[in-house]
Order: structure tokens, then sequence, then C-alpha cells
């Protein structure tokens, strides 16, 4: 059987291939994962739940996407990245549709968890696929591509924000309903641009002889644990600032406001600050200054109230919260070879993901206490900051091994 063999991109279209790959994140992350922060106000008022009870969804939602990252580079080799990335963007479409249709918590749970999963798998090896598609050894070009494909939360945020609050204020009670398909909707229509990316992707290089993982990701131990206490801390404030605006006041049009903003200062922010900063601080200087960065990000919200604290906080938050992944890619990347990367960025989001099951539920937990929400998001405020010292341990990995590649023909057969 004759197989063509992708080639590399050209340098002027690798910006391309990373926005059509963008279209994953904006599935995975910026309606599966972060919407429900919007639709939370509505659904939680017409079915009676407590902040721990939707705290627990985030949890569901959480656990599945351990599995998923765990099973990430599984189902890359099983079915090779550009098809598990295809289909986990497709998977996602219909969880958010499927979304509309119930209001047992238990159904609900149960589809958060399967999106989970679907998230993990598209947004672990989406990752790996941008971190392929420049082959040449220029780190920081390779980092700004990387944050490039990571401006799709951004720019799923900002989709997100523009259709739900106009769907909860037009529809009513049953807004939410709207929200979660027209989400949905949008994810079908995500598709096209995603494939189209995938088969530009350049394929893995071959083993080098005597290339190891193991050293790497050893190396990368004060990694791991930033990730996971950055995960608990950034996801809790995701799933319950817009829940604390609306306690202080604000209105659908403010929280409106407040997403579109948050969504914009990801995009921007991750492309003109951070795609610079990640690919030139070494070790993990890098990892302790997002979280720094989010953790200021989240205390206007605690110390003021109004729209002014709430934009400040999205502007300042939503400007590096993103900048964390694209900073553990880049990591993965400088110390592993290019064929442990999709396993070392599922593993690293496998911790990044614990942290996000445990950090929503806790959160809730204290949300329901006399404290109120602003407590709960006290919870965030203390792990970002101690994620900002578990990095700090972090060296500078060592190069990994120089790919080994075949003589590359014009197709090959198998």
């Amino acid at each position: 059987m004759i197989l063509s063999v992708p080639a590399p991109p050209a340098r002027r279209t690798e910006p391309l291939v990373a926005l059509g790959l963008a279209a994953g994140p904006v599935v995975a992350l910026g309606f599966t994962r972060f919407a429900y922060a919007l639709l939370l106000p509505a659904m939680r008022e017409q079915l009676s739940w407590t902040f721990a009870a939707a705290g627990g969804m985030n949890t569901a939602n959480a656990v599945g996407y351990i599995l998923g990252a765990l099973s990430a580079a599984w189902w890359s080799r099983r079915l090779g990245a550009r098809a598990a990335f295809g289909w986990g963007i497709a998977l996602s479409a219909v969880t958010l549709l499927l979304s509309a249709a119930t209001g047992t918590y238990a159904v609900l749970a149960a589809l958060r968890f399967l999106g989970g999963v679907t998230t993990a798998v598209t947004f672990v090896v989406g990752s790996a696929l941008a971190a392929r598609i420049h082959t040449g050894g220029d780190q920081p070009r390779s980092a700004r591509l990387v944050a490039l494909y990571m401006a799709g939360v951004g720019i799923g945020i900002v989709a997100a924000g523009l259709v739900v609050p106009a769907a909860t204020t037009l529809f009513g009670a049953s807004g939410w309903r709207i929200g979660w398909l027209a989400m949905g909707a949008l994810s079908l229509l995500a598709l096209a641009p995603a494939i189209w990316a995938t088969r530009r992707v350049p394929d893995p290089a071959a083993p080098a002889p005597g290339a190891t993982e193991r050293a790497g990701l050893r190396a990368l131990t004060p990694t791991f644990a930033w990730y996971l206490l950055f995960g608990a801390g950034y996801v809790a404030y995701m799933t319950f600032v817009v829940a604390l605006l609306r306690t202080q006041g604000l209105g659908a049009a403010a929280e409106a406001a407040f997403f579109v903003v948050l969504g914009l200062s990801s995009a921007t922010g991750t492309l003109t600050i951070w795609a610079r900063v990640t690919g030139r601080l070494r070790g993990g200087r890098a990892p302790a200054l997002v979280s720094t960065v989010v953790l200021a990000g989240v205390l206007p919200v605690l110390l003021w109230h109004g729209l002014p604290a709430a934009l400040a906080s999205a502007v300042v938050f939503g400007a590096a919260f993103m900048a964390g992944p694209t900073a553990a890619t880049v990591l993965v990347r400088r110390a592993l070879p290019p064929h442990a990367w999709t396993r070392g960025i599922a593993l690293l989001t496998a911790a990044f993901s614990i942290g996000q099951a445990f950090g929503p539920l806790v959160s809730g937990l204290l949300s329901d206490t006399t404290g109120g929400i602003a407590r709960g998001l006290w919870l965030s405020a203390a792990l970002l900051a101690l994620a900002a010292v578990a990095a700090l341990p972090q060296r500078e990995p060592a190069p990994s091994p120089a790919p080994h590649r075949e003589p590359v023909t014009a197709a090959s057969t198998r």
C-alpha cells in the first residue's frame, strides 16, 4: 500500500498549521472545560445544586481528564495521532450536544466525565502535534508555535463568552441548554481546520540509538509538583469566579464582558508575551513566574467588588493561565527525545488533572460554609502561591538526544 509521507510545512505556513490545530483547544478547553463556569449560575438555580454539587461536576470532568491524559499516548499509537486528535474533537462535540438534553445530575456528571476524557486526549495529542510542526532546532520558534496552538483556548473562551450569556438572557431558565447546543454545533464546524492541519504535521522522528525518556522524566519532578498545584489553583478560580461575580451584584452583561476579556487576554497574552518568555527562561523560572502572575489575577475579585475589579482580574489572569501548559510543553520538548513527547505531555497532564480534580471540590465545599464563594477562591490563591514555590527547584533539562531520521522519500510502503 502506498502512503504519502507528510513533509515538514514550509516555514511561512507553520503558523497556519498551528492555528488549525488550535481548533482542538477551542473545543476541548474553551467549550468543554471552561464554558461550564458561564452555565453554572443558571444550571445551579434551575437544578437546585449546592456549590459542592456544582464543584463535583468539574471533579467528574477532571477524573475523566486524568483517564484521558493517561491513555492519550495509547490512543495516539492505536489510532495514529491525527485520527486520535480528530476523534477527540468530534466526541467532545457530541458530549456538548447531549448535555443540553438532560437535567439529571448523574447523567450530566457522566457527560462531564466523558468530556474530560475526550478533552485530555485532544489536548495532549494536539500539544504533541504542535511541538512537531517545527522540526528544526530553533527552540524559541517552536515555543511560539506551541503558544499559537494554546491560544485556541482563549479563542474558545471568547466565543463562549459571546454565545452562552446571550442564550441564558434570551431563553431564560432553559438558556443553559441552548448554550450547550450552540457550543456543540460550533465544535462540529471546528473539525474542518483541525483535520486540514493534522495532514500537514510531519511524522515523528524515529528514536535515536540509545535514547531514553526515564532520566528526562525524573529530571522534571519539580515540574510535576508545580503542575499539580497549578491545576488545582487555577481551575478552582475558573469554576467559581462567575458565580462570585453574580453574588457581588454583576449581571449577565458584566459576566459576558468578563469572559470575553478573559479570552482575549488569554489569546493575546499567550502569543505576545509568554511565547517569548517560555522559550527563553530556563528551568523552573517560567512556571514560577506564570503561577505568580495568575495568582495576581485572582486577587482583584477577592479584594474588591465591581466591574473594574472583575475586568482587571480577567486581564491579568487571562493573560497568564494558558502559559502554564505552554511552559510544560516547552520543558517536555527540551527534556525528552521527540518520540517521547506525547507520553511526557500525557504524564504531566495527568498530574495537572489530578489537581483539577480536587481543586473545585474542595473549593466548593469551602464555598458552602459561612465564608461563601470568596473563601473557596482564597484556596485558589494559596495553591497558586505553593505552585510558584514548587517550580523553583526545577533545573534546565539536559538537551534531548538528536532525532534519528530515516531518509524521507516522496512515498513509503507498508
